[in-house]
């Protein structure tokens, strides 16, 4: 069962609305919650995508990865925390329609960024301390999960830094197709009326983005400092030598990864994009598109619960 597009539309205000009017307390708690979630989607999607592009190839090791990842996201929208990237489009949703005000909006994108930040922290830690390295730090280097954790940052920043300007544009670019599909998985998932449904209508949109290589900020602050930190605790790898080539050229070539390289070469741009790509290509779209069709029990003015449909 499935609820009429423009129905959907008027949940998802709802939603918004219920959102932006949350205590301080309230986002932050949730933030971090979230911030977890999608953590441990990353993190799976790490571990599981580990020697998968040498064994089965490079499509199908994005397909693993992108296959697991959506676990996160779908934790946060069944369980009603807080995301900065689905908030991104919901909040403009319900500010588009009058049903909150952009100070609102913005009051929650802050406290709720800096939750999510704080959960995707706590869980890297979790994650360089316990299966990466068992907390053996007195080895040569870490075990097979713990270097792929470092190839994924250093193949989210260096990436970009090795090309200069145009790497930040394609960055930016990258997290507006992220939150693109995130926030058709948010939309689908309020669309459907069952578990079942939801579970699917999210699932697939958020393994599309992953297995893409789109640029999520929120799992970015989980995949950039596992990484940094794994590299910082074994700072030998940036020199490793595989059949006389530098096990990680970019690494090498950079002489390591810092935390300027993390802020600025992708999650500065990356939530920049995420914004547009929630707030324009789905928010404002669906406004156009529907503000004219909203049922009246939904419109501004009217009272109505977000009840089992809170999602991110």
């Amino acid at each position: 069962m499935a609820n009429a597009p423009a129905v959907t539309i008027g949940l998802a205000s709802n939603v918004g609305k219920y959102k932006m009017s949350l205590p301080v307390g309230q986002l932050l708690l949730r933030g971090f919650m979230s911030g977890v979630y999608i953590a441990v989607g990353a993190g799976l999607c790490t571990v599981c995508g580990t020697a998968a592009a040498q064994y089965l190839g490079a499509g199908i090791g994005k397909l693993i990865g992108g296959a697991v990842f959506p676990v996160g996201l779908i934790a946060t929208v069944l369980t009603g925390m807080e995301l900065f990237t689905g908030d991104a489009m919901l909040g403009p949703l319900a500010a588009f329609f009058g049903k909150t005000s952009w100070g609102s909006v913005l009051r929650n994108w802050f406290f709720v960024y800096i939750g999510n930040l704080i959960g995707s922290l706590a869980y890297a830690y979790l994650m360089v301390m316990g299966p990466f390295t068992q907390g053996n730090f007195a080895t040569a280097e870490p075990n097979a999960f713990a270097l792929n954790a470092v190839s994924i940052a250093v193949g989210k920043t260096l990436a970009y830094k090795s090309v200069g300007g145009i790497g930040l544009w394609s960055c930016f670019l990258n997290g507006i197709g992220c939150n693109f599909l995130v926030n058709l998985a948010i939309l689908l998932g309020i669309t459907a009326k069952d578990f079942i449904g939801k579970f699917f209508g999210i699932w697939f949109p958020i393994m599309t983005f992953v297995a893409t290589g789109f640029e999520h900020c929120v799992a970015n602050m989980y995949f950039l400092p596992a990484g940094l930190w794994v590299y910082q605790s074994f700072p030998g790898i940036a020199t490793k030598m595989v059949d006389g080539k530098p096990w990680n050229p970019l690494l090498s070539k950079f002489g390591g990864l810092t935390w300027g390289d993390v802020w600025f070469w992708n999650i500065i741009p990356a939530t920049l994009g995420n914004i547009v790509g929630g707030m324009i290509f789905i928010g404002l779209v669906y406004y156009l598109c529907y503000r004219n069709e909203l049922p009246e029990e939904y419109r501004a003015g009217h009272q109505a619960s977000p009840g089992a449909t809170v999602g991110k």
